[in-house]
């Protein structure tokens, strides 16, 4: 399609953030600022097939609404999928969420949007990427990123960019054991971090001390700021195992910041205030970095796609 006399070029990469459940997605300009968002289901109870082509067809749209918006082909898509992911294949390895193996993202990605140069990341490292560049991380050298989800992973953040590992599974904050004879975790050892201070991990034990099945993380927020007795042992249990994970990590990467993103971290104070607290207790040696809630929210991994698909851009231009 050629360009409209009438309509200004503005240079925009698709960006795409897949979750087990959703899909977020956006037109990202060069000053790295959403153009256009949008987002849906993933529909992963359809099989992962179909999940494939769903993000192939929402990526496409996406390709549409730019040429349709500003009379040009996006520069470059990029997309943050969660499980094990080979970044430089452009490769989804594994994803339970999604049923997802070995598939081969950037070139279906590619190939749909007519060679349209793709790179694919995992999506909590995206999600770190975004705020290290753009939300709270802004000007740190060296962060530690935590999401307290379902789960929890981690990114780490050195000097603008995010330390994928040797093998792409650098940051599993999630799987250091702080409760040796803790309950099963489905990575198959026993006390991971994630059993015990996830936001999952918090609504099941705020739900078995409530009584109430339907009780949430926020709930067992809310409870403790009202003073109830029962969420405030659940609280403490939560709070000290998280701060035995995150001082494992601070002694292995001494990082200036930790970042603290998730569905937990909506509890603000009434997380973050014991948690400095607590890490406080346990150092001995370590040089405690200042502990921030994230400031991106649940946009930080579609923002990541995004810096993903203009680093690509960068790295070509700047490639001999």
């Amino acid at each position: 399609m050629t360009r409209d006399s009438d309509t200004a070029y503005t240079p925009y990469v698709v960006a795409l953030d897949v979750g087990g459940t959703g899909i977020k997605a956006a037109l990202i300009g060069a000053d790295r600022t959403p153009l256009l968002r949008e987002r849906r289901p993933t529909g992963s109870q359809d099989g992962p097939e179909a999940v494939v082509e769903g993000v192939l067809a929402f990526a496409a749209e996406l390709r549409k609404a730019g040429v349709e918006r500003y009379g040009a082909e996006p520069a470059a898509v990029g997309a943050a999928v969660p499980g094990l992911v080979d970044e430089a294949r452009g490769t989804a390895v594994y994803s339970a969420n999604l049923g997802w193996r070995d598939v081969p993202l950037r070139a279906l990605l590619a190939d749909r949007l007519g060679g349209v140069p793709a790179a694919v990341g995992h999506d909590m490292r995206a999600g770190g990427l975004a705020e290290g560049r753009l939300g709270a991380g802004v000007g740190v050298d060296r962060f530690l990123f935590t999401a307290l989800g379902t789960g929890i992973s981690g990114a780490i953040g050195i000097d603008g960019r995010v330390e994928p590992g040797a093998h792409g599974g650098a940051g599993e904050l999630g799987h250091i054991t702080v409760r040796p004879d803790g309950p099963e975790c489905g990575c198959g050892r026993r006390g991971c971090l994630e059993t015990l201070a996830s936001a999952a991990a918090v609504g099941r034990a705020w739900a078995r001390a409530s009584g109430d099945p339907a009780a949430t993380a926020a709930g067992a927020a809310a409870a403790v700021e009202a003073g109830d007795a029962r969420a405030a042992a659940v609280w403490h249990d939560a709070v000290d195992a998280l701060a035995e994970g995150l001082l494992t990590a601070v002694t292995l990467l001494d990082p200036r910041t930790v970042i603290v993103g998730g569905g937990l971290a909506g509890a603000g104070a009434t997380l973050l205030d014991p948690l400095r607290a607590a890490l406080t207790a346990k150092a001995t040696f370590q040089r405690l970095p200042t502990i921030v809630p994230a400031a991106l929210g649940d946009a930080a991994g579609c923002l990541g796609a995004g810096l993903l698909a203009w680093d690509l851009l960068s790295a070509e231009v700047s490639s001999p």
